[in-house]
């Protein structure tokens, strides 16, 4: 058994700002960052078009929190969003300070881009490989911690948990198979979102859920999980991101005709006539809910992936492309075999992101004492029921910081105070993951088939559009697959590297996560942003201006609650777009 003051599960944007706060904020804390991946290759690495602040002289806090609020469709915590917008732009400028590169206009100062649901530019980027730099330059400066100790290739299977509060975790080392109990006095999950539940996907392999089901079956609460974003452009097959920023720099979005069908939807544009410059730019849940009633009609166009429509960025030139979206000509070279520059690049939605996750409060803690969270795996909320694009990685960063500094202050408060059952939880842990080797021996179902099947059964029955009867299907379906999962087949039983045995432990944390976001759905009788119930079309604030918590009951099932979504300055009113 070792001990931490603070644990951090997961090495991406917010594990990384998170485990710097710890350091900053009491340089004696002893700071244990442990990511199932070299921290690297987290997937904000992957992240593209940039992170939004207020840089701009003719941009105001109040104005990104407005979009932001709006963008939301209403659901977004006003005090949370005041206070991410305020935070926003001292986090980018820190990461300039610490060595960011981010892109600059010819007299210097920041470059800004526009991003959908956006009314002014205010996205800062890096060219188009944002996260990456991004991310490097996190890694970089937790470097210089001593303090800050990483265990990469780590696998959390447990939060460990006694009357009410956190006290560290148990994780397998993938490379050995050795089973660690990391006591702690504080623990924050980052381990980002659970798009993998889902065939079609921006999301890397990674993302499978793991921290939002550690914390449910911890005890905490889920948030406003029914809430699952689509972005409007992601490759065919791969579901490899095409950034937004591709569309802010003028990409097109062409049907089977040629036709950029979005001038004929209602974007959120008050006036008959959509303005054009927001038609590309209109907020994703709106541009992927279009593409459908495109399907609908005949436009899309038939591949052996699904229908698909094109985005076309011919007209922008290769020395634009080259410049400002060189990336996003590399995705299609790589994966799609076509150049940008020349021809039309196939897209369709694809999942993207969770609005909902593990619910916290402003500072980033949990209903359980000594539990924080931060980035897409909390839910805070600034997000509601639609994100805005590059709200994301300013997210990690400010409520990063915000849950390291709050879980710094818990554990030099109750420091070194961890009580004998931990130590027993962390023995029977030990026991469990190796029963799990053997009882899975005899298994006669495949972890790749059941996977296959719950993905299928999430893509019909929650996806873009969803009513009670799917939905109803779907959760009797995911029962079915957690009867079977209970029989699944390992049949590696080796202790080093045995990806068949994590990928079995992710797989039962994507039935956790994926049976919270039906149950939330099916409670829902509205449709909100990202949540589009055909059988109750128009919004209902007086029913559900409010979050969803989902808890997870002794026998397995889960529970409904409902926390009213905090209104500072801006009452609900109608979501618009292009003024």
């Amino acid at each position: 058994m070792t001990f931490h003051d603070v644990v951090v599960i997961g090495g991406g944007g917010a594990g990384l700002r998170a485990a710097i706060a710890v350091a900053e904020t009491n340089p004696a804390l002893r700071v244990a960052v442990v990511s199932k991946v070299y921290p690297m290759r987290s997937h904000t690495v992957s992240a593209e078009g940039g992170a939004a602040a207020v840089a701009a002289d003719d941009d105001t806090l109040d104005e990104h929190a407005y979009d932001t609020v709006s963008g939301s469709d209403w659901l977004s915590d006003q005090d949370a969003v005041e206070a991410f917008v305020a935070e926003a732009p001292r986090e980018l400028l820190r990461l300039e300070h610490w060595g960011c590169p981010w892109s600059r206009q010819p007299d210097g100062r920041i470059a800004v881009r526009a991003f959908g649901g956006m009314k002014k530019m205010r996205t800062w980027f890096a060219a188009d490989r944002t996260g990456f730099h991004l991310l490097h330059t996190l890694f970089q400066t937790a470097l210089s911690y001593t303090d800050i100790v990483r265990y990469d290739e780590w696998y959390v299977t447990k939060i460990l948990e006694d009357d009410g509060r956190a006290y560290g975790v148990v994780a397998i080392e993938l490379a050995t198979g050795r089973i660690e109990t990391i006591t702690a006095s504080a623990v924050i999950v980052c381990t980002g979102g659970c798009g993998r539940v889902y065939p079609f996907t921006t999301n890397a392999n990674i993302k499978t859920g793991d921290g939002m089901a550690l914390a449910y079956r911890a005890g905490a609460a889920l948030k406003d999980m029914e809430f699952v974003q689509y972005h409007p452009t992601g490759l065919p097959f791969t579901g490899i991101l095409i950034t937004e920023a591709a569309r802010a720099e003028g990409g097109w979005l062409l049907n089977k005709d040629g036709y950029r069908y979005l001038q004929d939807y209602d974007l959120g544009t008050p006036s008959p006539t959509p303005v054009l410059r927001s038609m590309e730019l209109g907020p994703r849940d709106r541009l992927s809910q279009a593409f459908v009633h495109e399907m609908d009609k005949g436009n899309t166009i038939d591949t052996p992936y699904g229908p698909i429509v094109n985005l076309d960025l011919r007209h922008l030139g290769a020395k634009l492309i080259d410049a400002k979206l060189p990336f996003v000509r590399e995705l299609c070279s790589k994966y799609q075999n076509i150049d940008p520059v020349k021809e039309l690049v196939p897209v369709r939605p694809v999942v993207h992101y969770m609005m909902g996750g593990i619910h916290t409060d402003i500072r980033g803690a949990t209903s359980l004492d000594g539990l924080y969270a931060a980035g897409e795996v909390a839910c805070v909320s600034i997000n509601g029921a639609n994100r805005l694009g590059s709200n994301s990685l300013p997210e990690c960063l400010v409520f990063g910081n915000r849950a390291g500094r709050a879980a710094a202050v818990f554990a030099a408060r109750y420091r070194n105070v961890v009580p004998k059952s931990i130590e027993a939880q962390g023995r029977d842990e030990v026991r469990r993951l190796t029963e799990e080797l053997s009882r899975h021996a005899d298994g006669h179902e495949r972890i790749a088939d059941i996977r296959t099947e719950m993905q299928t059964t999430m893509e019909n029955g929650a996806g873009i559009y969803r009513d009670r009867d799917s939905l109803a299907k779907a959760a009797d379906q995911l029962k079915e697959l957690q009867l079977r999962f209970a029989h699944a087949a390992i049949d590696d039983h080796s202790t080093n590297f045995n990806t068949e045995l994590i990928a079995l432990l992710e797989l039962g944390f994507m039935l956790d996560v994926a049976e919270s976001i039906i149950a939330c759905a099916l409670q829902r009788e509205e449709s909100r942003g990202a949540h589009q119930r055909t059988d109750f079309p128009a919004r209902d604030d007086e029913r559900y201006l409010a979050h969803s918590l989902v808890h997870r009951e002794p026998d397995g099932s889960s529970r409904i609650t409902y926390l009213p979504v905090t209104i500072t300055r801006w009452p609900p009113g109608e979501r618009v777009y292009g003024r």
